[in-house]
C-alpha cells in the first residue's frame, strides 16, 4: 500500500555513487518551506552534465578528496539530485515577499540540488525568477544550466561586439547557449559541431559552421578573437594557439568553478520574453525514466538539453 498523500511526494534518490542505476524513485516526505523559502511544485527539470558528474563521482583522482568533502564520500549528502527546475509556487514562508502561491517560476540551485522530485524548497533570494508566459515549463528547464555557464565563461573571455568568435561543441547545452549569447553581444560566430547538427547551429544564428568530422579549424588560416571550448578540455584538448588573433583568448567550460548571479538570469528572462533566444531540447523523459535519461546523457551525444517532466 502506498504511503503517498498530502505529506509525501515522489523523488529520485541517489543511493550511492555509480552508474545511472543507482538512481531510485521513492516516496519520501514532502518538504516544508522555512520562513525565507518557497516550495515549488516541480513540473520539469533537466539532466545536466553536472548531474551526471555528481551521480558518478566522475572527477580526476586529485579532486576526490575536495569533492568528497563538499558533497559526500560514499554517496551525496543531499540525496535528491537535479540543479534546474521549473514549476509553480505551492506555498511560501512567512518572510517571503517576492513570490506568492501560484507564481510560475524557474531557477538554478547549484548547491542545494533537489529538482528530481515533485516538490522543492528554495530560498527566495536564490537564482530564481518568474517564468515568462511565452515558454513552457519544459523550455524553462532547458535554459538556465547552459545559459549561465556559457554567459559566465564568455564574459570571462571579454565577449563584445565585432569579435570573431568560435564555439567548439556548438550543439550541446552550453554550446547552443553560447552561440545565441555571442550573437546577442554582436559577435560574428562560427560554430563547430558534427554533420547532423550543422543546420541546428545555423538556425541559432551562427554565421558559419564547421563540421569537425570533415575539417580541422586549427589547420585553417582563419583567426578568432575568442575561442570557446564548450565541451571542455577534459573531453577535447584544442591546439588552437595559431587560430587566435594577436590578443585572442581561448577559454573552456571547465576553466575553474563559475560564479552565477541573479542579473544573468534576469537578462535571460528578458531575451526569452522578446523571443530573441530559444530553448534546444533533444529528448524528454518522465521522472520514472530518470535512469534511461542519465544513460542517454552519459553517451555524450545529446543535442542541447534532456528534459525530465514531473507529473
Amino acid at each position: 500500500m502506498s504511503i503517498r498523500g498530502n505529506t509525501y511526494m515522489k523523488a529520485v534518490i541517489c543511493t550511492k555513487y555509480g552508474p545511472p542505476e543507482v538512481l531510485q524513485l521513492k516516496d519520501i516526505e514532502k518538504p516544508i518551506p522555512r520562513e525565507n523559502e518557497i516550495c515549488v511544485k516541480v513540473f520539469a527539470t533537466s539532466v545536466t552534465a553536472s548531474d551526471c558528474i555528481i551521480r558518478g563521482f566522475k572527477v580526476p583522482i586529485k579532486f576526490w578528496i575536495p569533492m568528497g568533502l563538499v558533497i559526500g564520500f560514499k554517496k551525496p549528502r543531499k540525496s535528491i539530485l537535479g540543479i534546474v527546475f521549473a514549476g509553480e509556487v505551492e506555498s511560501v514562508g512567512d518572510d517571503v515577499k517576492t513570490f506568492k502561491k501560484g507564481d510560475e517560476v524557474y531557477g538554478f540551485d547549484k548547491i542545494g540540488f533537489g529538482a528530481y522530485a515533485e516538490y522543492k524548497c528554495i530560498n527566495d533570494k536564490s537564482l530564481l525568477v518568474k517564468k515568462p508566459s511565452n515558454i513552457t515549463y519544459e523550455e524553462s528547464a532547458a535554459f538556465p544550466f547552459g545559459w549561465l555557464l556559457a554567459l559566465h565563461f564568455l564574459k570571462r573571455g571579454n565577449i563584445h561586439s565585432g569579435q570573431k568568435v568560435l564555439i567548439y561543441g556548438a550543439s550541446g547545452a552550453v554550446g547552443t547557449a553560447a552561440v545565441q549569447i555571442s550573437k546577442y553581444y554582436g559577435a560574428k560566430v562560427t560554430g563547430v559541431c558534427s554533420t547532423t547538427n550543422l543546420e541546428l547551429v545555423k538556425s541559432l544564428g551562427a554565421n558559419e559552421v564547421i563540421d569537425y568530422t570533415k575539417e580541422d579549424f586549427t589547420l585553417s588560416s582563419n583567426r578568432y578573437d575568442l575561442i570557446f571550448n564548450a565541451v571542455g578540455k577534459k573531453k577535447v584538448k584544442l591546439n588552437c594557439k595559431n587560430s587566435l588573433t594577436k590578443h585572442g583568448k581561448h577559454i573552456t567550460v571547465d576553466d575553474g568553478s563559475p560564479n552565477f548571479n541573479i542579473d544573468d538570469l534576469i537578462l535571460l528572462n528578458k531575451l526569452i520574453e522578446k523571443e530573441q533566444i530559444k530553448a534546444v531540447i533533444d529528448r524528454t523523459y518522465p521522472l520514472e525514466k530518470i535512469v534511461q535519461a542519465h544513460s542517454y546523457v552519459d553517451e555524450g551525444h545529446k543535442i542541447g538539453n534532456v528534459i525530465i517532466t514531473v507529473d
